[in-house]
């Protein structure tokens, strides 16, 4: 492997129990419509990233927050508030964990950690 065949993360997946109801949920909470739907999947373009959903036969109350994909945002606490909005549940409410760099983190209805974060520092390429 040499530098630049890593081209970055792509995909984040949460396994949900009711996939017709997160679908919707998802949809609602991100404002765009998935590009994929299958039984088996359903996919969103979340700023040129993608969001997918799984169905999880056996769902589980107690989903590990081990490991919490971060979605950018230019304005977190609108962001978190409308989430909140639409059901999710605090886990943590927007910090700043220095400098102007500020995260947050809910809960949606399937125990899932999504994680949200404002960091002027980073910028994709082409931005």
């Amino acid at each position: 492997m040499k530098k630049g065949d890593l081209l970055g993360l792509r995909t984040t997946i949460y396994k949900v129990g009711n996939l017709n109801r997160a679908k919707e949920w998802y949809a609602s909470a991100f404002q765009v419509a998935p590009y994929f739907d299958e039984p088996f999947y359903v996919g969103f373009n979340i700023g040129g990233f993608e969001l997918g959903l799984q169905p999880e036969e056996k769902p589980s109350q107690e989903k590990a927050d081990h490991v919490v994909s971060y979605w950018g945002v230019d304005d977190i606490h609108k962001v978190y508030d409308h989430f909140i909005q639409q059901g999710a549940i605090s886990h943590e409410k927007p910090y700043n964990v220095g400098g102007e760099l500020m995260t947050a983190t809910v809960f949606d209805p399937f125990g899932n950690c999504i994680g949200l974060i404002f960091n002027p520092y980073f910028k994709l390429k082409g931005e």
